[in-house]
C-alpha cells in the first residue's frame, strides 16, 4: 500500500509521537476553529539540545500571543517570528530554529468564508460548490423567504439584511471573506457593492457582463465611493475564463477564481507554468 502506485514522485516525512502530546493543544486548536481564527503550531521534530525534546510545541496566534513553550525565551521568540511569517504566507514549512532545532511550523486556517449576496436560483450551485470545498458559505438577501436549508442545504448560515446597503453591518465580513454579488437587480447590486467596498473583504465578485460592472463602478465613482486602489479586488464578471455555460459551470469558474486569488495565481493552464506547480519554500527552509 505504501510502496506501490504513488505517482507524484515526491517524498514525505512522518513524525510519530504519543497521542497525549498532540492532545495537549487540542483545546486551543478547537477554540481557534470555533472563533474562525488562523493559528500556527510550531513542533520540534529533532533536537540535540538538552532540555528540548521532539514533540515540544508552542501555539502562536497572529497577534503574537502564545500557549506553551519550547524551553527558553530565545527559542520561543524565534518560533513566534517564524509562525507569524508563515501565517502571513498561509503556508506550513519546516524551519531550523536557533541551536539547530528542526521544527515544523504548521499553519491551520479556518474554512474560507464565502458571502453570497443574492439568493436566486443560480446561487444554489455556487453554495453547493463552496460547501464541497469545506468553505463556510453565508447566503445574504433582503428576502428572508429565500433563506432556508431546503433551498441551500450546504450553507453554513444565512443573513436576512434589512436592505442591501446594510450588508457590511449585518453580515460577518473580515479580511478573509470573499463576497459574490449576484442579485440580477442593478440597484440592489449597486448597494451591495457600495457597502462591500467599504468593508475589509478580500475579494468582491460581480455577476453579469463586464459593461454592467463598469457602469456600476462609474456611478459609484461619480459619487466618490470607489477609490482607485480598491478596484483591484473587484472582479466583474466574476470567475475564470473557462467558457462556462449555465449556473453550475459558472459557479465552478467563480470558485476557481477565488482559489486563484487566495493563492496569488493567475489561473492559467498548469502545462504552461514553468517550474514547480507548487510554491517553492523560502531560502533556508527545507523543501519536501
Amino acid at each position: 500500500m505504501w510502496g506501490l502506485g504513488l505517482g507524484c514522485n515526491g517524498a514525505i516525512e512522518v513524525f510519530i509521537e504519543p497521542a497525549e502530546k498532540a492532545a495537549e493543544v487540542a483545546g486551543v486548536l478547537r477554540m481557534a476553529l470555533n472563533e474562525e481564527r488562523p493559528i500556527s503550531v510550531v513542533t520540534i521534530l529533532e533536537s540535540g539540545r538538552a532540555g528540548v525534546h521532539p514533540g515540544e510545541r508552542i501555539v502562536v496566534r497572529p497577534d503574537g500571543s502564545t500557549d506553551g513553550s519550547l524551553g527558553d525565551p530565545e527559542t520561543d521568540a524565534a518560533a513566534v517570528e517564524a509562525a507569524q511569517e508563515r501565517l502571513a504566507a498561509e503556508r506550513s514549512e519546516i524551519r531550523t530554529l536557533p541551536g539547530g532545532l528542526r521544527a515544523f511550523v504548521e499553519v491551520l486556517e479556518p474554512p474560507l468564508r464565502l458571502l453570497v449576496c443574492g439568493a436566486g436560483h443560480d446561487a444554489i450551485p455556487l453554495v453547493r460548490a463552496a460547501a464541497g470545498l469545506g468553505w463556510n458559505a453565508i447566503v445574504v438577501d433582503d428576502r428572508p423567504g429565500l433563506l432556508n436549508v431546503d433551498r441551500f442545504p450546504g450553507a453554513a448560515g444565512f443573513v436576512a439584511v434589512e436592505a442591501p446597503e446594510k450588508v457590511a453591518v449585518e453580515a460577518p465580513i473580515d479580511e478573509r471573506t470573499f463576497a459574490v454579488v449576484m442579485t440580477h437587480n442593478f440597484l440592489r447590486d449597486k448597494e451591495y457593492l457600495r457597502a462591500l467596498i467599504g468593508s475589509p473583504a478580500a475579494y468582491i465578485g460581480m455577476l453579469g457582463p463586464g459593461a454592467r460592472t463598469q457602469r456600476l463602478l462609474m456611478e459609484l465613482g461619480e459619487e466618490g465611493t470607489v477609490p482607485d486602489d480598491d478596484r483591484e479586488r473587484i472582479h466583474g464578471p466574476a470567475g475564470l475564463d473557462l467558457g462556462g455555460e449555465g449556473p453550475e459551470e459558472i459557479a465552478e469558474s467563480i470558485v476557481a477564481e477565488i482559489v486563484a486569488v487566495k493563492r496569488g495565481r493567475r489561473g492559467g493552464f498548469l502545462k504552461e507554468r514553468r517550474g514547480s506547480i507548487h510554491d517553492r519554500p523560502r531560502p533556508g527552509a527545507e523543501a519536501r
